[in-house]
C-alpha cells in the first residue's frame, strides 16, 4: 500500500511539474522545482498529534483508576498484547541498537563478548492494543543489559521491551497521565536463556508466596506490526515495575528512597561507596544518600567483632535484616546466581518510611531455579563465599543469631512456597497453560532449537525441585 501511495504521489509530482512549466514558463527551472518540492512535502506530512483518544475510559486509561491486577496479571491465562509502530520508528529503534551493539547477528562485542554502556535504548511512540482496546502513543523501547545485547548479537529479535504509557504526554496532550488499567509502566521480559519460559514467573511466585515484596507477573503473547502486519514475537512474561505500582500497593508509603544498585558499590564491600552506583529511581533532586551510607558504615563498624549485640542493634535500625534473611533463604533454596552474592545487580533497596529501614526487593529472576553460571549458585552454607566481598551475606551468616533466623527461613521455604509436590504441581499447571504458545515460536524470534527443548526444560525443573529438597534436608540435618 505504501509503495502504491508513493507511486501515485510521484505521478502527481510529474503532472504538477509539467503544468508548472506550461503555466509558469516565466519562472526559472530552479523556482519550479522548489514549488513542487514544497507541495509534495505538504502532501507527505501527517499531523501525528491530530487524533482522538476514542477508546479512553477511566478504568482502562486514567490514572484515577486503581491498578487492576486481576486484568493485567492473571495467573491462569495467556493474554495477547499488540504493538503497532510505524516503519520509520521501528527502524530508528534498530538503528539505535546497531549504533550501540553493532550489526544485528554479528556475534561481536567488547571484553567478554559484551559492550559496556550506561545508555538505555531509545523510546519511540507506538500504539498498544489489548482486548480490542487501543492505548495511544505509548513509549516503547528495548530493555535489558547482557541479555539484550546477547540476543541482538546472536541474531534473535525476541528482545525484551519496556512500555511507558505516558512517556510522550508532553508531545501528545491527549494521553496526559495515560495508564494501562492503572499501570504507568510495565516490562515485557523475553524469557532469555530459559527454555522452560517459567523461571521469571515461578521464582517471583516463590518470593511473593513467602511473604516478600515483589513484582506480579503474567504470561503474554506479543505481536508487533512494524509496517507489514502483525508478527508473532513469542511468549513473554509481563513483570510489574518496582518503581511504579510495587511501591504504591505493597507499602503504606511510597515516598522513600528507591535504589537499584549496579556496580561495585552494590556489593556493600568496604571502600566501594559510590553514589553513581547506588542508582536512584526516585527523589533524585534531593541527592540524599545518607541511608545507604549509614548501612555501609554500620555493616563494617568494629563493633561487629567487639560488641556484636550493639552491632546488631545499630544494623537493624537502618536495615530490615528480617526481610533480607527471608529473601536470602528463598533465593538460596531455589538457586539464583544472577544477583547479590555473585553479581552486583538485580535487586532494589527501598527506604520504607514506615520503618525508616532499607528493605530488600528481588528483581530479574529469569536465571533462577538452576545451578547457573559464573561458578554456579551459592551453597546453602555459603561455603567458599568471600565474606568481605559480600558482607550482607557473609557477616550476617557468621552471626549466630542471624544464622539461626536464616536456617528457620530455609525450612519455612522448603515446607511452603517451594515444597516439592506444590512447586511441581505449579510446573505442570503453568507448562500446560503455555505449551502451545511456547512451542509455536518462530525462527529468529525464539531461544528454542526445537519443541523438545521446552519439554526437557520442564523435566529439568521438576528434578531440580527434588534435588533442592534433598540439599536442604542435608544442610539442616
Amino acid at each position: 500500500m505504501k509503495k502504491i501511495k508513493k507511486g501515485i504521489n510521484l505521478l502527481l509530482v510529474a503532472l504538477i511539474f509539467s503544468a508548472s512549466i506550461i503555466t509558469f514558463n516565466a519562472c526559472s527551472s530552479d523556482d519550479s522545482i522548489t514549488i513542487i518540492a514544497e507541495e509534495e512535502a505538504e502532501e507527505e506530512v501527517i499531523d501525528d498529534t491530530d487524533f482522538d483518544a476514542t477508546d479512553w475510559t477511566t478504568a482502562t486509561h486514567s490514572n484515577d483508576a486503581d491498578p487492576d491486577f486481576d486484568e493485567v496479571f492473571e495467573d491462569n491465562a495467556v493474554k495477547r498484547l499488540d504493538i503497532v509502530i510505524t516503519e520509520d520508528r521501528w527502524q530508528s529503534m534498530l538503528d539505535d541498537m546497531t549504533e550501540t551493539y553493532g550489526t544485528f547477528g554479528s556475534g561481536g562485542g567488547g571484553p567478554g563478548g559484551l559492550i559496556d554502556t550506561d545508555e538505555d535504548p531509545i523510546f519511540v511512540p507506538a500504539e498498544v492494543f489489548h482486548n480490542g482496546i487501543e492505548w495511544y502513543r505509548v513509549g516503547v523501547r528495548f530493555k535489558g543489559n547482557s541479555s539484550l545485547q546477547t540476543s541482538w548479537q546472536n541474531g534473535i529479535l525476541k528482545l525484551a521491551f519496556k512500555l511507558d504509557f505516558d512517556e510522550f504526554e508532553d508531545d501528545y496532550p491527549q494521553i496526559d497521565n495515560q495508564r494501562f488499567y492503572g499501570f504507568k509502566k510495565i516490562s515485557l521480559k523475553n524469557n532469555f536463556d530459559d527454555q522452560s519460559f517459567l523461571r521469571e514467573k515461578l521464582a517471583g511466585d516463590v518470593f511473593r508466596n513467602a511473604g516478600l515484596v515483589g513484582s506480579h507477573t503474567a504470561f503474554y503473547t506479543l505481536y508487533i506490526d512494524h509496517g507489514d502486519g502483525p508478527v508473532y514475537f513469542g511468549l513473554y512474561t509481563m513483570v510489574e515495575e518496582v518503581d511504579d505500582t510495587v511501591l504504591d500497593t505493597q507499602y503504606s508509603d511510597d515516598d522513600g528512597n528507591l535504589y537499584k544498585p549496579d556496580g561495585d558499590a552494590a556489593s556493600f564491600a568496604a571502600g566501594t561507596y559510590d553514589e553513581d552506583e547506588y542508582v536512584k529511581k526516585n527523589n533524585e533532586d534531593e541527592a540524599d544518600f545518607s541511608d545507604v551510607q549509614s548501612l555501609l558504615d554500620i555493616l563494617h563498624d568494629d563493633s561487629r567483632t567487639t560488641d556484636v549485640a550493639t552491632w546488631r542493634t545499630n544494623l537493624e535500625a537502618v536495615f530490615d535484616t528480617d526481610v533480607f534473611l527471608k529473601y536470602l533463604a528463598a533465593n538460596t533454596v531455589i538457586q539464583n546466581w544472577d544477583t547479590y552474592g555473585i553479581m552486583t545487580h538485580n535487586y532494589y533497596l527501598y527506604n520504607n518510611p514506615e520503618t525508616n529501614k532499607l528493605t530488600w526487593i528481588p528483581w530479574d529472576n529469569n536465571e533462577a531455579l538452576q545451578f547457573g553460571k559464573m561458578g554456579g549458585s551459592l551453597p546453602l552454607d555459603f561455603s567458599g563465599l568471600n565474606d568481605s566481598e559480600w558482607p550482607l551475606i557473609g557477616y550476617l551468616y557468621q552471626d549466630s543469631v542471624y544464622k539461626a533466623q536464616y536456617d528457620s527461613y530455609v525450612q519455612e521455604i522448603v515446607d511452603g512456597p517451594f515444597e516439592t509436590s506444590y512447586i511441581q504441581a505449579l510446573y505442570t499447571s503453568y507448562s500446560s497453560l503455555i505449551e502451545t504458545y511456547a512451542t509455536s515460536e518462530i525462527e529468529g524470534k525464539t531461544f528454542l532449537n526445537s519443541s523438545a527443548d521446552f519439554y526437557q526444560a520442564i523435566a529439568t525443573l521438576n528434578q531440580h525441585a527434588v534435588n533442592r529438597a534433598t540439599a536442604v534436608s542435608g544442610y539442616l540435618d
